[in-house]
Formats: structure tokens, sequence, C-alpha cells
């Protein structure tokens, strides 16, 4: 009886998930080399070979690094180590990211859907060309090889601006450490950038056409579009 209660007792080991096992190499090797803030990791493909991985799944495992400000991705220059963290707290800031992901769609889904219906029926001339404006950066970066993180965050701030609901931009403002770590890992996926692009495109032809029903459905699209990723799923 004394065995079988100490059996019931040991619960299961939960095995780690390859980006995390991936993120313990990448920080060995950060510690191995040397490397401070300010260097630039090797190449991907230099990395993806000396760690014996895909690039898909080595990109998977730096986008959890920039999500948690480690290194900063930048197009034409690659990994720049931004600083040095033990193992431990990396792989803790994962897991409590992960586990507040849902949180952030919520957060996401009720405000971000609204914005895009007040937008439509609210925007201005101004307001309309704020928008394009964004979608213009934005097909640029994803042109030249880039995520368009940085039109896909335009964007969303000229949605936000074209509702002229000063509540909802503050409520925006609160959370938008959160959705950039969104941003960063859902432009990480495959082909992600050229469908958010899209969906993007949808949602301005909407609010252009002042269909408020049709803008927050866009959005609400575009919102489950990027909540998919890869990135958080078992693996």
């Amino acid at each position: 009886m004394a065995k079988q209660a100490a059996a019931q007792q040991i619960s299961r080991v939960s095995r780690p998930r390859l980006y995390e096992q991936l993120v313990e190499q990448l920080m060995e090797f950060i510690e191995a080399a040397q490397l401070g803030p300010g260097d630039t990791l090797p190449a991907e493909r230099e990395l993806a070979e000396r760690l014996g991985v895909s690039r898909a799944t080595l990109a998977q495992a730096l986008v959890a690094l920039e999500v948690l400000g480690v290194i900063d991705v930048q197009h034409g220059t690659g990994a720049v180590l931004v600083y040095r963290p033990n193992v431990p707290s990396v792989i803790k800031g994962l897991r409590e990211h992960r586990n507040r992901l849902p949180e952030i769609v919520e957060a996401r889904s009720t405000l971000e859907v609204k914005l895009a219906e007040l937008a439509a029926a609210r925007r201005s001339d101004d307001d309309m060309k704020a928008i394009d404006k964004a979608l213009d950066v934005m097909a640029g970066e994803v042109a030249s090889g880039g995520r368009g993180a940085h039109g896909d965050e335009l964007f969303h701030q000229a949605v936000t601006a074209a509702a002229h609901s000063a509540v909802l931009a503050q409520l925006m403002t609160f959370i938008s450490g959160m959705v950039l770590e969104t941003r960063l890992e859902s432009l990480g996926q495959p082909g992600r950038p050229e469908q958010s692009l899209a969906s993007h495109r949808k949602i301005a032809d909407a609010i252009r056409a002042r269909d408020s029903a049709g803008a927050a459905a866009a959005m609400l699209e575009h919102i489950d579009l990027v909540s998919d990723v890869a990135l958080l799923k078992n693996s």
C-alpha cells in the first residue's frame, strides 16, 4: 500500500518544448562565444548548422529571444545581442508570456474590432491617408524580405487614430507592449507577413468604404490570423 501511495504522488515531468531546448542551446552558445551587448550572432544558416536544426526551427527560437528583448533582429544585419540573461530567467519569461497570450488576444479582439468599426464611421481623409501610408511602409518592408513589423505597428496606430476615441486609444497604449510581443511572434511565422499585409488591406478597404460592420469583421479575422502563433504550440 505504501508503494502504491508513493507511486501516486509521483507526477509526470513535463518535456521541454523544442524551441525552449533550442533557446537553451542558443544561450549556451552566446555564453561560450563570450558575446556581449551589441555583438551580432552568426547568420541563421551558420547557426542552424552548428546547432543541428532547421532554419525554420531556429527562427522560432530567435523570435522567442526577440520577444523577451534578449536580441534585436534587424533586417540586413542579423540578430544583435541586447543583453545576456541566464537561462532559467529566459525560460521563465517564455512560459509566463505563453500563459498570458490568450488574454492578450482577448484584449485585442475586444478593443481593435471596436476601433475598426469606429474608424469606418469617423475617419477623415487625412486618417485614410495615414492608413494607406502605413500599408505602403509595410509593403515595402515585406517586398525587401523583412517582416513588416514597423509598417504593421503604424497601420494599427493609424486605425486607432481614425476611430477618434481617446479612451480606447489610451487602452491600446496600455497594452502596446504586450501587443508588440505577439506582433513579433506572428510576423516571424513563414508566409505570415504577406498574409498580414493582405488582411490589413481588407480592413483598410472597409474603412475607406465606411463599412463599419465589414471593418469590424475584417479586423476580427485579422486578429484570429495573427493569434495563430506556432511558437506557442506544442512541438
